[in-house]
């Protein structure tokens, strides 16, 4: 799973041609740390078809800000710039594994 460190970095996946999902978390934040091994998983998992990436909401605060995070976890569905779903709290692996199938479809 990629760790985005710079606004270089996040600037290249958009140019890229995978979806990608963004993980906002914190590493204090509870409820995230409970969801990075399923993450980290489907990360591995989807690793062909689907970039998914994780950013640290106190190391990257303007990104925070870009998305409008106001709460962590946060997950982004992305294809190109454009924000395909989003979700905040925590998930089952069964629905953020939809939410990926659905943003291949």
């Amino acid at each position: 799973m990629q760790a985005i460190q710079s606004n270089k970095e996040f600037n290249d996946l958009v140019k890229g041609e995978k979806p990608f999902v963004l993980d906002f978390y914190a590493d204090w934040c509870g409820p995230c740390q409970v969801l990075l091994p399923t993450v980290e998983k489907l990360a591995e998992e989807f690793s062909e078809s689907v970039t998914i990436a994780k950013i640290n909401i106190d190391n990257q605060p303007e990104l925070a800000q870009l998305f409008n995070v106001k709460s962590i976890p946060s997950l982004f569905f992305m294809q190109k710039n454009n924000v395909k779903d989003a979700h905040k709290g925590m998930a089952s692996e069964k629905m953020l594994r939809d939410k990926i199938n659905n943003l291949l479809a």
